[in-house]
């Protein structure tokens, strides 16, 4: 065994050799462990080896440590095995056929006649400095029906291929089921009894000169467990030992139909090339993550490839199994080799190099706009020249191809010849191109930070010819023109700037993909405006191939620049073909603003109802509010309308948001930038908003924060006498009226209002729809009591405020000394609307003691406590025995006065 050293851009040099027992007859080579593991033949025995720390080796007559697999090896003689070549025999109770070494884990599957057998890697630790590598035999795999050929191992996956069947297995780790699976587990198989009857019955034929040949099966996923090969695990592994694998999930099963032109099994028939390929990485998003530390993640997925002499068979394994690929081959094939960019298929004559879809079917499952059409391979062959025949032994070549980007300029030039035609074979081949850049940008590990840079570039710009092919021909999968332009970076006025524009004539054909294309750059907020020039082709384009969809194109930011009268021209075609509608009609007056033909533009405006006009607001939003640079912008309309019409302007926006077209704080936003206002201040109009949001009942519209915004400001101009900028949209009664959560104000409170308050009519507006706020049912009246804060109960409108929230809070003494001290009028009518039911006693034990002692003091307010006392004893009369009356009067003779009156009161009872 000869090994080489290969630097970049320089010629193999000699590594090491050395020499192995037996003849060599199957070898493979591990990355994990670098270890090389050989099948070898001896006095016609064969038997397993495996070597490790080989590049020590350095001459042949190095000396060469041999021991046996799992055997402990004592501390003095470990530091003979630091510095040299060791062979590690592996024994076998049934001679090997083939093997193969798992690419992540490094673990080493060997296939038999009647069994496979899994060693682990594991490192044995002799001392802190120094380990050991090891294998240990830790699973037995019984197969009968099948004689493997080849086999291929990957993370718990197993491949097991004959002559003319291919068989793909999951080991899956169950800890529940550790004990019952140790020696005789149960076995996963079909049909079997039916398998030995074609078998008997074969045996029989056979003998009288026929020959039976099964016809192909494919099997996927548990439908698999019906090939009639029964699979049974045994668990080897030290009793200590943690179980890793301990039941299996069938995944393939696929049998092929041979020759039947002769008797025996011709070798240009028969599979060969069997290989699980483990993917890490997906597309773009994971190109700045280390390969590092993607190499100790498990695999993204895990593909399936093997061969027949003229067909090449890829599946995917680690999601839903399917088939991916099939790949003809024009020449007979010898044997092949999948990697993630490639696959490489030697023939008698060439090395043929096939572009492989691994890449594609990982990103899919990412996005769906990816990679997603199927399409039939295309070949490309690289001649080589016959070696000349040399001695029967084993070589690896390494081919240095040319560039992943140098071939894609090659592939890209090629598909030039196909562009004038129009035919799917230019976008077929410069898919393949894509997908190789893609592939090479998988495998990070291997790049230089300039051949990374050179790639992604070169991605970038096989995304734009993809979105070209997409956007100019006629296909099913036009829609991918948008993912594969948005891919490419080119900005929309950089795509359309690509586009051939025969002229403005109503016969031009514009093709679906690109019409796609640009109605969603249209419909993003991209902060990009289109020259005068590319928005009039754009809305050429729409014309004649979708003109229901002119008004959505004239709304989006990126048309800023289209001519006005052009536009008008196109919008008024518009109803020749049928298509005017509310949406359209609004559209042209917005045009027609910009115009400044104030008259089109009112007649446009009155053609429709305030109803009808909302609801093509709602489906164009963007006629009211664009989104520039991350700030939602009013809309010349919009800021028309606040002039002329701000009662539709309210309930547009509200239609916005009762259908989650904008959101609160956008909304809000948007009414502050058209009003203006200082901080802390809220302009009339969104104050009209927030009462329109309660009327509406919003669902998503928080309840209490929308009570708080308005008892605010409220209070705020209240509190500071600061009159609305606008007119108000609603009434205090209007409120009332229409919307449950404003209630109705406490006839008492009225008593607040002076002659001099009620002639400012914004004052006593405001005040009403506080006071109907507070009386309402919808908050809670402890929570609001700090926004009340700026409002001073020394102003009558504050005072009426603060003991309407305190009655809430069924504070009645205190509001009681509170009225009898400021606003005595209000008491009886307080008492008579609040104190009712279990508060009624307050009457006599409250405030009847309160009124006497009020008059006795005198004062300029002694009339009005006099005849509040007169009505608060005339209630207790009416209320109480005259027993009970007489024990309740104060004691001081203070209403002795009106004991006649009370007893009329009481004889008016009786009567009663």
């Amino acid at each position: 065994v000869e090994a080489f050293s290969v630097a970049a851009r320089a010629l193999c040099r000699p590594r090491g050799v050395f020499g192995t027992p037996g003849r060599v007859l199957r070898m493979a080579y591990s990355e994990p462990g670098d270890y090389l593991v050989t099948i070898e033949e001896k006095n016609k025995t064969t038997s397993l080896h495996a070597y490790v720390n080989w590049r020590s080796k350095r001459t042949e007559n190095c000396r060469v440590c041999i021991r046996m697999v799992g055997h402990s090896v004592e501390a003095p003689f470990s530091e003979a095995f630091r510095d040299q070549m060791s062979i590690i025999e592996m024994p076998l109770p049934e001679a090997p056929l083939c093997l193969a070494c798992c690419p992540v884990k490094g673990d080493l599957l060997v296939g038999c006649a009647n069994q496979l057998v899994l060693f682990s890697l594991k490192y044995s630790v002799i001392n802190e400095e120094f380990s050991m590598l090891d294998f240990e035999r830790s699973l037995i795999i019984h197969i009968d029906n099948i004689t493997p050929v080849e086999v291929s191992f990957c993370v718990g996956y197993v491949a097991v291929m004959s002559d003319l069947e291919v068989l793909i297995l999951k080991l899956e780790s169950d800890p529940r089921s550790e004990e019952s699976v140790n020696h005789h587990p149960q076995k996963t198989s079909g049909p079997l009894s039916q398998t030995e009857d074609v078998s008997h019955e074969t045996s029989q034929l056979e003998s009288d000169d026929f020959v039976i040949c099964q016809k192909p099966t494919e099997l996927l996923g548990e439908k698999s467990k019906h090939s009639g090969v029964s699979v049974t695990l045994e668990s080897t592994g030290l009793v200590d030992a943690k179980v890793k694998y301990s039941q299996v999930q069938h995944l393939l099963y696929r049998r092929f139909t041979p020759d039947v032109s002769s008797y025996a099994l011709s070798d240009d028939i028969k599979l060969h090339s069997l290989q699980l390929l483990p993917v890490y990485q997906t597309g773009p998003p994971a190109w700045e993550e280390e390969a590092a530390q993607t190499r100790d993640k498990e695999p993204r997925t895990v593909f399936c490839f093997f061969s027949l002499p003229h067909a090449g068979y890829l599946y995917t394994v680690a999601r839903p199994v399917g088939l991916t690929s099939v790949y003809q081959y024009p020449e007979t094939s010898l044997q092949a080799v999948l990697t993630p960019q490639f696959l490489h298929v030697i023939t008698s004559h060439n090395l043929q190099c096939f572009t492989v879809r691994c890449s594609a079917v990982v990103a899919r499952e990412e996005d769906p706009y990816m990679d997603t059409t199927l399409k039939s391979r295309k070949d490309t062959s690289v001649k080589t020249k016959i070696p000349p025949v040399a001695e029967t032994g084993w070589n690896l070549y390494i081919v240095n191809t040319i560039s992943p980007v140098q071939l894609y300029r090659e592939m890209v030039e090629y598909s030039n010849s196909y562009r004038t035609v129009r035919t799917q074979s230019c976008i077929h081949l410069l898919s393949e191109a894509h997908l190789l850049l893609r592939a090479a940008l998988m495998d990070g590990s291997r790049l230089e930070p300039g051949e990374r840079a050179e790639l992604l570039e070169a991605f970038k710009e096989s995304c734009g010819h993809l979105g070209d092919c997409y956007s100019r021909l006629d296909t099913q999968h036009s829609h991918l023109a948008l993912p594969y332009y948005k891919m490419s970076g080119l900005s929309l006025a950089e795509v359309l700037s690509r586009v051939d524009w025969a002229g403005e004539n109503e016969s031009q054909k514009y093709e679906r993909g690109l019409i796609f294309y640009v109605s969603h750059s249209l419909h993003e907020n991209l902060d990009e405006e289109l020259s005068e020039e590319l928005a009039a082709k754009v809305v050429h384009m729409f014309h004649v191939s979708e003109p229901k969809q002119l008004p959505q194109v004239l709304c989006s930011p990126s048309m800023k620049n289209v001519d006005p009268p052009t536009a008008l021209h196109y919008l008024r075609k518009l109803d020749a073909c049928g298509l005017s509608s509310v949406l359209v009609a609004l559209t042209r007056a917005a045009v027609a603003l910009r115009m400044g033909d104030l008259d089109l533009h009112e007649t446009e405006m009155q053609s429709y109802s305030e109803a009808k006009l909302v609801c093509g607001f709602i489906l164009e939003p963007r006629l009211l509010v664009q989104q520039r640079k991350g700030q939602m912008v009013p809309t010349e309309l919009a800021v028309h309308l606040k002039e002329t019409r701000p009662g539709l302007l309210v309930a547009s926006v509200l239609g916005l948001q009762k259908n989650n077209k904008i959101g609160i704080e956008e909304a809000d936003s948007l009414f502050k930038v058209l009003c203006g206002g200082g901080e802390g201040t809220a302009p009339q109009l969104l104050v009209d908003f927030w009462e329109a949001q309660l009327v509406a009942r919003v669902p998503h519209v928080e309840l209490q924060d929308l009570c708080f915004k308005l008892v605010s400001q409220y209070v705020r101009r209240l509190a500071g006498r600061r009159p609305p900028d606008t007119t108000p949209l609603r009434t205090a009664e209007d409120l009332m009226n229409a919307c449950s959560h404003y209630g109705l104000i406490s006839p008492w409170a009225h008593a607040f209002i002076s002659p001099d308050l009620s002639a400012d009519k914004n004052y006593t507006e405001d005040l009403s729809k506080l006071q109907s706020l507070i009386c309402g049912p919808s908050f809670d009246i402890a929570s609001i009591m700090p926004f009340l804060e700026p409002l001073s109960e020394d102003t009558a409108a504050g005072l009426s405020v603060h003991v309407l929230c305190r009655t809430r809070l069924k504070e009645y003494e205190q509001c009681i000394d509170t009225l009898l001290e400021r606003c005595p009028e209000a008491v009886v009518p307080y008492a008579s609307h609040e104190l009712k039911e279990e508060n009624r006693i307050l009457w006599w034990k409250k405030l009847l003691p309160e009124l006497c002692q009020k008059i006795k003091c005198g004062g300029e307010k002694y009339q009005l406590y006099l005849a509040s006392l007169k009505e608060a004893l005339s209630v207790a009369a009416m209320e109480l025995g005259l027993r009970e009356l007489l024990s309740v009067l104060p004691g001081d003779g203070a209403a002795a006065f009106f004991l006649p009156y009370l007893l009329f009161c009481s004889q008016k009872k009786s009567l009663a």
